[in-house]
């Protein structure tokens, strides 16, 4: 079987759209319909439900998806493994990273990575780890950076970095006289929260339902100058990593009681090939990892 339909039915599933889908291919549209076609005829199944505009699955094409992602994830693993063993990769990297990190953590790792490697391409991914997880478990990236605790069995993992989340308020407020926030002393204030799909935001979310309180989020919002910002004017009160908060903040962070630590690792999948350059990329990152217990 020719594999390129493969892809064409793989592209078409997530984007729900002939046109959509020939244009990330980077092919005519009536190629990919007629390598569609082709597909059913020599399956003798529809894949496809054409009804109007509306463009989905049939239940035998939903079969079909996992397998197809299966086949074409092992055949790019198996050319870049063989273009490896010809020397002809120059290597790229794919890698997820949280916007904290992004921001906060990794600036400096990336930079001296590409001086050490400057003919290895970097494609930074920035998302919520729970977005990042799911990218990755597609196959849309190479590495990344995850939650330790919600760890599928489908993917391998190696300790990176070890956080307290801090309760983060304004110089001026009541909980600056305090040395550790109760959680339900935290739930009872108004919150200025990153959205959900965000380790931040899951953390907070899944300690008010411990303690069975409904979070007051006031703002809402990805930008951290913001939150910071937010904060500072006494609007809300948040939830940072120490490595956000910065000298001239004017910013107070208290421990929560009893501490909340997140473990933060870089995962890949157990199933897929790692390049070189992945590889290079990994150890590096390693090395020069801030882990403690």
């Amino acid at each position: 079987m020719d594999i390129k339909p493969l892809r064409y039915f793989i592209a078409i599933a997530k984007t729900e759209s002939f046109t959509r889908a020939a244009q990330q291919l980077g092919v005519a549209q009536p190629a990919v319909s007629m390598a569609i076609k082709k597909l059913e005829a020599d399956l003798g199944l529809t894949l496809i439900h054409r009804a109007d505009r509306n463009i989905g699955l049939t239940d035998e094409g939903k079969k079909l998806l996992p397998h197809a992602e299966k086949i074409i994830q092992a055949t790019d693993d198996a050319l870049l493994e063989m273009s490896e063993l010809k020397g002809l990769s120059q290597g790229e990297v794919r890698v997820g990273i949280p916007s904290m990190l992004g921001s906060y953590y990794f600036p400096p790792i990336l930079m001296a990575f590409r001086h050490k490697y400057p003919s290895i391409t970097l494609k930074v991914i920035e998302g919520g780890t729970w977005q990042l997880q799911k990218m990755l478990e597609n196959g849309e990236l190479d590495l990344s950076v995850i939650v330790a605790e919600t760890l599928p069995d489908s993917l391998e993992t190696q300790a990176l970095i070890r956080e307290e989340m801090l309760v983060t308020i304004a110089t001026d407020h009541p909980f600056s006289q305090l040395e550790r926030i109760s959680p339900e002393a935290f739930f009872d204030e108004e919150l200025v929260m990153f959205k959900e799909g965000y380790f931040h935001r899951r953390i907070v979310d899944k300690l008010a339902k411990q303690c069975k309180k409904t979070p007051k989020i006031g703002f809402e919002t990805n930008l951290i100058p913001l939150i910071k910002s937010i904060t500072q004017q006494g609007f809300g009160i948040s939830t940072l990593l120490a490595m956000v908060i910065e000298e001239d903040d004017d910013l107070i962070t208290r421990s929560f009681d009893p501490p909340i630590w997140l473990d933060l690792g870089i995962a890949w999948r157990k199933d897929s090939y790692l390049s070189k350059a992945n590889r290079a990329f990994l150890e590096f990152v390693s090395e020069h990892g801030q882990y403690k217990r």
